[in-house]
């Protein structure tokens, strides 16, 4: 168990990092990890449901991605603004680009609308609190004529995202809009899959997790117990929460799609793992040494070096699995991020 940030880094050959996702998106390649180590399997996404065992639990996120980039100005300025997440009190914090040209009071305008924004706080490193003009459905419509997707950077859009990245970067489970980034281990499932997975026995329920603007960002600090983990808002339901305590009462396996989903059930767990309804912000920091209460199987997608989500597998599968399993996906040219593929991981028992 280490504390330094280096330990979880890795090299990453660009060629590997994904700029589209797999067509069709169960063909994409999944490494099965849920075998005693040293045991490695290659395999795909539509070989998953002969992984699974009746009576299993697939819990999956149904955030919706907003189109959470805007391009605003202040005067002459040009201002790039990311929505990060909404507040309690009708704000959004936001990261913003040429943030020195700001300051708190300003008001920022959108080309081809009649909507402002008011900056009601500035924050060291590009973070602010803007309060825009329009909320709820007139809000919903601002974003569909201004904003874009805020794809992650490592996906190269020279000319911003396309028309087929709207579809691309949405999940089949998708249901509650306010999302800035994917829950990308979602962008694998097709209706067939999940027919296939009906037709297993194994069965699914969903909760809410908004993805903000932070979640995939590297960790800066040199040790990582300093690192400021960005909060999400989170929902579970009573009868989501009821299925997977009643899967577990009943032997039943619960298998998180992606590390969204596994935080907030972590989030949401007593000490006993029984999980909770839930619905508020989280901000928990999974990285070895931490005590997993609630899930059995973690789905997830490849993540970059000196991530927070790194530092989550390796604490799941554990250190010396994590490695083994990337330096297996990188030695065999798997894809990496959130078009890329994916692995099944089995909670250590170390």
């Amino acid at each position: 168990m280490s504390d330094r940030t280096e330990d979880f880094d890795f090299p990453l050959p660009q060629s590997l990092i994904a700029q589209e996702p797999a067509r069709p998106r169960e063909s994409a390649r999944l490494l099965d990890a849920t075998a005693p180590a040293p045991t490695l399997i290659d395999r795909h996404i539509h070989d998953l449901p002969e992984l699974f065992q009746p009576g299993d639990l697939l819990v999956a996120n149904d955030t919706a991605v907003i189109r959470a980039q805007l391009q605003a100005r202040r005067g002459e300025a040009r201002i790039g603004v990311t929505l990060d997440q909404i507040r309690p009190d009708g704000t959004w914090h936001v990261l913003v680009r040429n943030a020195r040209r700001l300051k708190p009071g300003d008001t920022l305008t959108f080309e081809n609308t009649a909507q402002t924004a008011q900056v009601v706080t500035l924050e060291e490193g590009g973070g602010a609190i803007l309060r825009f003009s329009a909320e709820g459905d007139a809000f919903d419509t601002f974003l569909r004529d201004a904003g874009v997707l805020a794809l992650p950077p490592y996906i190269l859009r020279p000319d911003g995202p396309t028309e087929r990245d709207s579809q691309d970067y949405a999940t089949i489970f998708e249901q509650v809009r306010g999302a800035v980034a994917a829950p990308t281990a979602g962008l694998h499932f097709t209706p067939a899959l999940l027919a296939a997975l009906d037709a297993r026995g194994v069965s699914r329920c969903t909760l809410t997790l908004h993805v903000g603007a932070g979640t995939f960002l590297p960790v800066r600090e040199a040790d990582i117990s300093r690192h400021h983990m960005h909060t999400e808002r989170g929902v579970i339901t009573p009868e989501t929460a009821e299925r997977i305590n009643a899967t577990r009462r009943a032997g039943g396996r619960i298998i998180a799609v992606g590390t969204t989903t596994l935080r907030l059930l972590e989030s949401a767990a007593d000490e006993h793992g029984v999980v909770h309804p839930f619905s508020g912000e989280t901000a928990i920091f999974i990285r070895p040494g931490y005590r997993f209460r609630t899930v059995d199987v973690l789905m997830t997608n490849f993540h970059l070096p000196r991530s927070t989500l790194f530092m989550l597998v390796s604490a799941f599968a554990g250190v010396e699995r994590a490695r083994q399993v990337y330096d297996h996906a990188i030695a065999s040219g798997y894809r990496f991020y959130s078009y890329g593929d994916a692995c099944l991981l089995r909670l250590s028992t170390d």
